[in-house]
């Protein structure tokens, strides 16, 4: 198999931390249900090639995601996995159920947007906060981790162009609540380079650093790798990536997939960035994964590769 050719640049990280989405961002918003053993197929592929921030799956109700209903069965059927695992909570039930399963890492999902506030979580921006802060405090009392989602940071199919200070508010907010990590997200993939040092810098301004972020890019206008390469000159080393390019956004109408796990591995090996993953067993599992869903991978990074792959599971 290929493999990309290492001339590094000045400036950039020596080990990168891929944020794997796939399990749960990428599957929810597929019109395919899986079956709960498929699920766990894939999350023990994906940590098989190498990531160790795996994202497993939601806590919502199953009325608002049913490709996602599975959660508990796909947890107990999973048992201990290496690294790092956290599911997806949007409030206090969803954090009872993660504690009776066990779960040592959650997410919150906060707007930087009133308009998806509404769409996304029925409530304006302050009263989802709200709710999240005592999700949050009440996750850190009892032993968890909590990270942060900010969704529409660099733009807004209602609202257009969303101000840094917006933004960086909600950052601080989450911040301030106990989330030791905060996702800067692109959720409809109009972001381009200027815009993602804008916002990391007035997040530095106010005490905010790279060592606190991660960011998570939408390939809508094929700017993800480019957007993701300015935020590791500005020091970010964690990058938000989805297998197979699954995913986007069931509330955005607009959103295309996130950026593909793939693709950005191979950006990465090409800087002679350390990631820790297996390129080739990453694509053999996407690979893998169209096959179940019956249609190509939308990674460019598969789709070059795939003649090259041989056995089974390419073929699959």
């Amino acid at each position: 198999m290929r493999t990309p050719q290492v001339a590094t640049l000045e400036g950039l990280p020596n080990r990168v931390t891929v944020y794997e989405v796939g399990a749960r961002d990428g599957l929810q918003n597929e019109s395919t249900v899986l079956d709960v053993a498929v699920k766990i197929e894939f999350i023990e592929r994906l940590v098989a090639s190498g990531l160790r921030a795996v994202e497993l799956t939601s806590f919502v109700p199953p009325s608002w995601i049913p490709q996602l209903a599975d959660a508990e069965a796909l947890l107990k059927g999973l048992g201990e996995l290496a690294g790092r695992h956290p599911v997806l909570v949007p409030n206090q039930r969803g954090l009872d159920r993660a504690l009776e399963a066990g779960v040592r890492e959650i997410a919150i999902f906060a707007s930087a947007t009133e308009s998806f506030a509404q769409r996304n979580l029925n409530r304006s921006r302050a009263e989802s906060l709200a709710i999240f802060a005592d999700v949050a405090q009440r996750a850190v009392a009892s032993g968890m981790a909590v990270r942060g989602y900010v969704s529409m940071c660099f733009g807004d199919p209602w609202e257009g162009d969303v101000a840094l200070g917006s933004v960086a508010d909600v950052v601080e907010a989450l911040v301030a609540m106990g989330c030791g990590e905060v996702s800067l997200g692109d959720t409809i993939g109009v972001a381009t380079p200027g815009q993602v040092v804008a916002l990391l810098d007035e997040l530095a301004r106010r005490g905010i650093g790279p060592e606190r972020l991660a960011v998570h890019f939408h390939d809508t206008y094929g700017q993800a790798l480019a957007n993701t390469l300015c935020a590791l000159q500005q020091g970010v080393t964690t990058v938000d990536a989805s297998a197979g390019g699954l995913g986007g956004c069931p509330y955005a109408g607009s959103a295309t997939g996130n950026l593909a796990t793939e693709d950005l591995v191979w950006h990465l090996q090409g800087l002679g960035i350390e990631t820790g993953v297996d390129l080739e067993a990453l694509c053999r599992t996407s690979l893998w994964m169209a096959g179940q869903l019956g249609r190509p991978s939308p990674s460019r990074t598969v789709s070059a590769l795939a003649a090259s792959l041989e056995g089974p599971v390419a073929e699959a």
